[in-house]
């Protein structure tokens, strides 16, 4: 299945393993490609699937209107629909994280494992609004080329290997202007979801580098309190993009969870 129709879109779906269904939901402005590591190295355990989310990586095309964090959990759900799963183990980075928790509060009964990665549950303060607003306009005026520059230096940690800055770079620039604008306007009215986080039953776990300064480790250490089965986990060495920077202590904590809802 390389792609899903859903609600009118299009969306590219990746796929290795076989078994209980693990779903990777990326991060902006990337797409499902972040995710190769788990997916190769997490599908001896998990039937992994990635999804490009709409107007992302090779999924169909956005006309730049906003991209809501429930539209992308509602695509996410009739994903699931397709592959006939009922619940999945469910694992989001950033805004993909945004997606996660608006998809355990639309659809709670499908979570079965709940993994926030480099990832916050409040909304934009006024001034990330704004701030949101004023990338959207400078993306117009000097390109994805310049926006990428200055994201790979937040999203990544100094010591970040140049394979890492490749993959990052090359997500970045291969985004199109409408999806970058439809998500930031998405990401600048996104509700705050703590109140969600009370509320997940399922096991979960916190993950962040502990070089994030996007979703500093003292974000994902309330987020981690606030859930009621939940473990934290700080990457060393890593940034915002601890799954790519260091895929191999992502996937033993992912294992850990996983094992860890299986007892």
């Amino acid at each position: 299945m390389p792609y899903a129709e859903i609600d009118g879109a299009r969306l590219h779906v990746r796929q290795r393993g076989a078994g209980e269904v693990a779903l990777f939901i990326h991060g902006f402005p990337l797409d499902s490609s972040m995710w190769l590591a788990q997916l190769e190295s997490l599908s001896d355990v998990r039937r992994c699937i990635a999804v490009d989310l709409r107007g992302f990586g090779r999924s169909c095309p956005v006309d730049g209107s906003p991209l809501t964090m429930e539209q992308h959990a509602s695509d996410l759900a009739g994903v699931l629909d397709i592959v006939s799963v009922e619940q999945a183990d469910i694992v989001g980075l950033s805004m993909g994280g945004y997606v996660a928790l608006a998809l355990a509060e639309m659809y709670p009964d499908r979570i079965r494992t709940l993994a926030l990665v480099d990832t916050k549950s409040e909304g934009d303060s006024e001034l990330a609004r704004k701030g949101r607003d004023a990338t959207a306009a400078r993306l117009l005026e000097d390109g994805r080329t310049a926006l990428a520059e200055g994201m790979q230096e937040a999203l990544l940690a100094p010591q970040a290997s140049l394979g890492a800055k490749a993959r990052v770079r090359t997500m970045i620039e291969g985004c199109a202007y409408e999806t970058i604008v439809g998500a930031l306007a998405g990401l600048r009215d996104r509700p705050d979801r703590t109140h969600v986080l009370e509320t997940i039953a399922a096991p979960s776990a916190v993950l962040v580098g502990e070089d994030d300064t996007v979703t500093p480790p003292a974000d994902a250490g309330r987020m981690a309190a606030a859930l009621p089965d939940c473990t934290l986990t700080v990457i060393p060495n890593a940034g915002h993009m601890a799954p790519i920077e260091h895929p191999t202590a992502v996937n033993a904590a992912l294992r850990e969870l996983w094992a860890r809802a299986a007892d």
